[in-house]
């Protein structure tokens, strides 16, 4: 069967999300595009300046628009851009894209009114842009919590950083990032409540594990299902169910509030 879809991306794009392999894993929805072809989807790395090439493609004809781990930027004119063009921009985020996280938001909000504390840890490999996995960090956290209040950045350096906050109902929240090559590269959180709690194990996207999320109360500890496909995949199947039905996405609106924490911080 023929693509639906054809796709074009950047070797930066390439090289942190697995475009091609996603692509890939979903032969009757995508396909790369021929040499001198205009492509459906552009796919773009989100290194600073993703936003006005985001643009550029939606003017040169993509309907579609997958953008690979984000920095903070100002989203207002792309969004004008993709709800002109009706475009779909899907932003494919290194751990808040793992398709377990939807399962733990719903295991995390069940418990929010009764949370005591929240400790969050996300590492990556030794030499990694603090500042950009503190994005990554926060964008996995606010996926699964809602907005934190009172978010401030206690100690920033070349091996991490340590953030704190608070859910919605005061309980505090621990942020660490540690910069490492001695454990593997993803985030765990532990949602503490006064008879349990919540235990989420996120691993890298193109990690051969699912994420792990176990629901702990008077019961017992309860595995949620496991859903055994990587954040890339996940983000490419999103993004067709827009392109099928014509809408565009709310990717960008939920990451300006990200990106609007994050400008306070500095």
């Amino acid at each position: 069967m023929s693509a639906q879809y054809t796709v074009t991306a950047t070797p930066q794009a390439e090289a942190s999300g697995a475009v091609g392999l996603a692509v890939a894993s979903l032969p009757a929805s995508f396909g790369p595009a021929a040499t001198g072809d205009d492509a459906t989807v552009a796919a773009i790395d989100g290194t600073s300046g993703w936003t006005t090439e985001a643009i550029r493609a939606i003017e040169g004809g993509a309907s579609g628009v997958v953008v690979v781990n984000p920095v903070p930027e100002n989203t207002a004119a792309l969004r004008d851009a993709a709800e002109n063009a009706r475009a779909a921009v899907v932003l494919d985020q290194r751990w808040a894209s793992n398709p377990g996280l939807a399962g733990a938001e719903d295991a995390v909000r069940s418990v929010a009114g009764r949370a005591a504390m929240l400790d969050t840890v996300a590492t990556a490999a030794a030499g990694t842009d603090p500042e950009r996995l503190l994005t990554e960090h926060l964008a996995a956290v606010v996926r699964v919590t809602g907005q934190l209040d009172a978010l401030r950045v206690l100690r920033r350096g070349s091996h991490g950083y340590t953030a704190s906050a608070r859910l919605a109902n005061g309980a505090p929240v621990s942020l660490q990032g540690v910069l490492t090559d001695s454990r593997p590269a993803g985030v765990d959180f532990r949602l503490y409540t006064d008879d349990g709690g919540v235990s989420i194990a996120v691993p890298e996207p193109l990690a051969a594990w699912p994420a792990e999320v176990r629901a702990i109360g008077p019961q017992g500890e309860i595995l949620l299902p496991t859903i055994y496909e990587s954040a890339h995949r996940t983000t490419w199947r999103r993004l067709k169910e827009h392109l099928d039905a014509g809408t565009t996405s709310s990717d960008l609106a939920g990451f300006a509030r990200l990106t609007e924490s994050i400008a306070h911080l500095s």
